[in-house]
Formats: structure tokens, C-alpha cells, sequence
């Protein structure tokens, strides 16, 4: 299929998709384990901590959850370890009101998790352990969407393996759903599956290590033209940017004083793949998106701080005055 006619097949979709969404994310599911102390110690040193908070995570878990705080009919596929962690991600997110029969659970092996050191100023030190996420094949991710069966949307990130998305993104291309790729972490292998997504929505960061140069509108048409998808780029308290028709629009979030930004990339993900499954047009799709990551930054935590429906739309008419 080439660009053009992938273009009209997502203004055909984005037109007749109506009512509840429903969305199909196939992706990571972590365990964020956070220290908070001061100093942090150093090889061979033990010292007191001062806090210590435990949170659901993973890309594809959040978006999946901001999805579903927005009303879309949401399937989740992913893999957990035979550990206590796998249990409690699966409970957090069938609390979500999403179907989690794609969850499943890989023996012998440790559920994704994040060991987090944060130290007095606020810088950090991470070390990501992908556990299950690694053992989602390609065939078992073709087997789970084939039990949801086609839905309007279908989303993935990077933090499964290329192959899995790769064939969730197909699945979703052979259905005539919307497919949505959030190229994050973001590496430069992972451009040869740019070309089976609708929509590519990296931040400014992954945009430059991909392409090559900053977000500044000539850079992303020219993006948008060689990847032959969809590109919205988000710019943080910037709001986001995207191609359409040859032009680059610009949109910017709500006002908001932030407190905590952990999440709020996933958040717009979750907000923007909702709104365009909708049917919304481009701009309304990124100011929703806008909303969602914005509102996020308004409390602390990542999947807690998502907002609702009835948040996004009550900030969306305050700013834009429309519903």
C-alpha cells in the first residue's frame, strides 16, 4: 500500500469509527521500585533511606491505562513473571476495566521491573530490567489479537520485541484499525517497522536519535514523507507538532503547575490513539492528547495521576471552549 493510499485508508477509519473505541495495546508491563535517599551510597555502602514507593508501570500498561480512563474498550497483551509482581500488574490492570486475558504469565522468569534511586536534588539512577516483556513472540502476539479480534486501534511501543510489534502493527493493518507506534526507547533498528504504523508519535528526543536532526517543521515534513506514515511529535510544556497536508501544526497543552512528569509521554500516547480511533480530526486529537499529558503532571505517580474522561473534557472546554 503506498502513502496515499494509506491516507485515505486513515481518513476512511478516522470517519467511521464511532462511539466507544476499542483499542488493542500490545506492550511492556514494568514494576517501578523507587528509594528515595541522600546521599545515595556508593560501592560497598549501605545508608538510610528516606522514602520508598512502589507503581505500576511500563509503556504499554500506561498508555494502555490512560486509554481506558477515557472510556476506550481496551485489550491488553503482555507478559509477566511467575512472581509476586506479575500477580499484582495483572490485578492493577483488570482494575482498569481492560480486558487482561492477554496477560499471561512466563515461568522461571522475573516480571519487568525498574530499581530507581533518587537522590535530594532529584537526579536518579535507573537500572531496567526487562524480565517477561522479552518473551513476548511473535506468534503468541498474532494468537492474542486473534482471540480479541479487530478493534479500531491497535498500539504498541519498543519495549517488547521488534518482532511482536511488528506483527501486532500487521495484524492491525490487515484489520483496517488505526495502528499507533510509540517509537520508545527508541532505536535506529527499529525504523524498518515505521512503515506499518498510521501514525508514528515519538518525542522530540527519539525524534532527533531517529532522524537525524530537532523537530523544526522542515525536518518533520521531510520525516513524515520518507517514513510514509502519520507524525505527531511531542515537545513537553511545548505541546506537540505534526505533519498534515504539507503543513506543520502546532498545538500547545493546558496551563498547569506540574508536580511530577513521570508518565505524562504515555498519557498523551493513551489520549491521542483514543481521539483518532474516535474519529476526531488531527488538531482535536493532539489538544485530547495535550489534555491528557498535561492533567497527568498535576499529581504524582504515573498510571494514578492519568486523568478521566470527565477531567480532559471539563480542562478541554475551559481552554478551548469545546466539548
Amino acid at each position: 500500500m503506498g502513502k496515499n493510499d494509506r491516507s485515505e485508508a486513515r481518513r476512511g477509519r478516522m470517519s467511521r469509527a464511532a462511539g466507544r473505541p476499542r483499542v488493542a495495546v500490545v506492550g511492556s508491563i514494568m514494576v517501578d521500585l523507587i528509594a528515595y535517599a541522600d546521599p545515595l551510597p556508593t560501592a560497598g555502602q549501605t545508608v538510610e533511606g528516606t522514602m520508598f514507593q512502589f507503581g505500576f508501570g511500563g509503556k504499554g500498561a500506561n498508555q494502555a491505562v490512560s486509554a481506558s480512563r477515557l472510556g476506550a474498550d481496551v485489550s491488553f497483551v503482555g507478559r509477566v513473571g511467575d512472581d509476586v509482581f506479575g500477580g499484582l500488574s495483572i490485578e492493577n490492570l483488570a482494575a482498569q476495566a481492560m480486558d487482561t486475558a492477554g496477560v499471561k504469565v512466563v515461568d522461571g522468569v522475573s516480571t519487568g521491573v525498574a530499581p530507581i534511586w533518587v537522590e535530594a536534588s532529584g537526579s536518579n539512577r535507573i537500572i531496567i530490567v526487562a524480565g517477561a516483556n522479552d518473551r513476548l513472540l511473535e506468534a503468541e502476539a498474532r494468537e492474542e489479537l486473534a482471540r480479541i479480534g479487530p478493534t479500531d486501534c491497535v498500539a504498541c511501543q519498543l519495549e517488547i520485541p521488534d518482532a511482536a510489534v511488528g506483527e501486532a502493527l500487521r495484524t492491525g493493518r490487515k484489520w483496517g484499525a488505526l495502528t499507533v507506534l510509540n517509537p520508545a526507547p527508541a532505536r535506529l533498528a527499529a525504523k524498518a517497522l515505521f512503515g506499518s504504523a498510521d501514525w508514528l508519535v515519538p518525542n522530540e528526543h527519539e525524534f532527533e536519535l531517529l532522524w537525524g536532526a530537532p523537530p523544526s517543521d522542515a525536518e518533520i515534513l521531510a520525516a513524515a514523507e520518507a517514513w510514509e506514515c502519520g507524525l505527531v511529535v511531542t515537545l513537553g510544556e511545548h505541546g506537540a507538532a505534526a505533519a498534515l497536508d504539507g503543513e506543520v501544526i502546532r498545538r500547545r497543552p493546558p496551563e498547569v503547575r506540574p508536580i511530577d512528569t513521570t508518565g505524562a509521554g504515555d498519557a498523551f500516547v493513551g489520549g491521542l490513539a483514543v481521539a483518532l480511533a474516535g474519529g476526531l480530526p488531527l488538531a482535536s486529537a493532539i489538544d485530547q492528547g495535550n489534555a491528557c499529558g498535561a492533567l497527568s503532571t498535576e499529581a504524582r505517580g504515573t498510571q494514578t495521576s492519568f486523568p478521566t474522561r470527565s477531567q480532559v473534557d471539563r480542562r478541554l472546554e475551559l481552554e478551548l471552549g469545546r466539548p
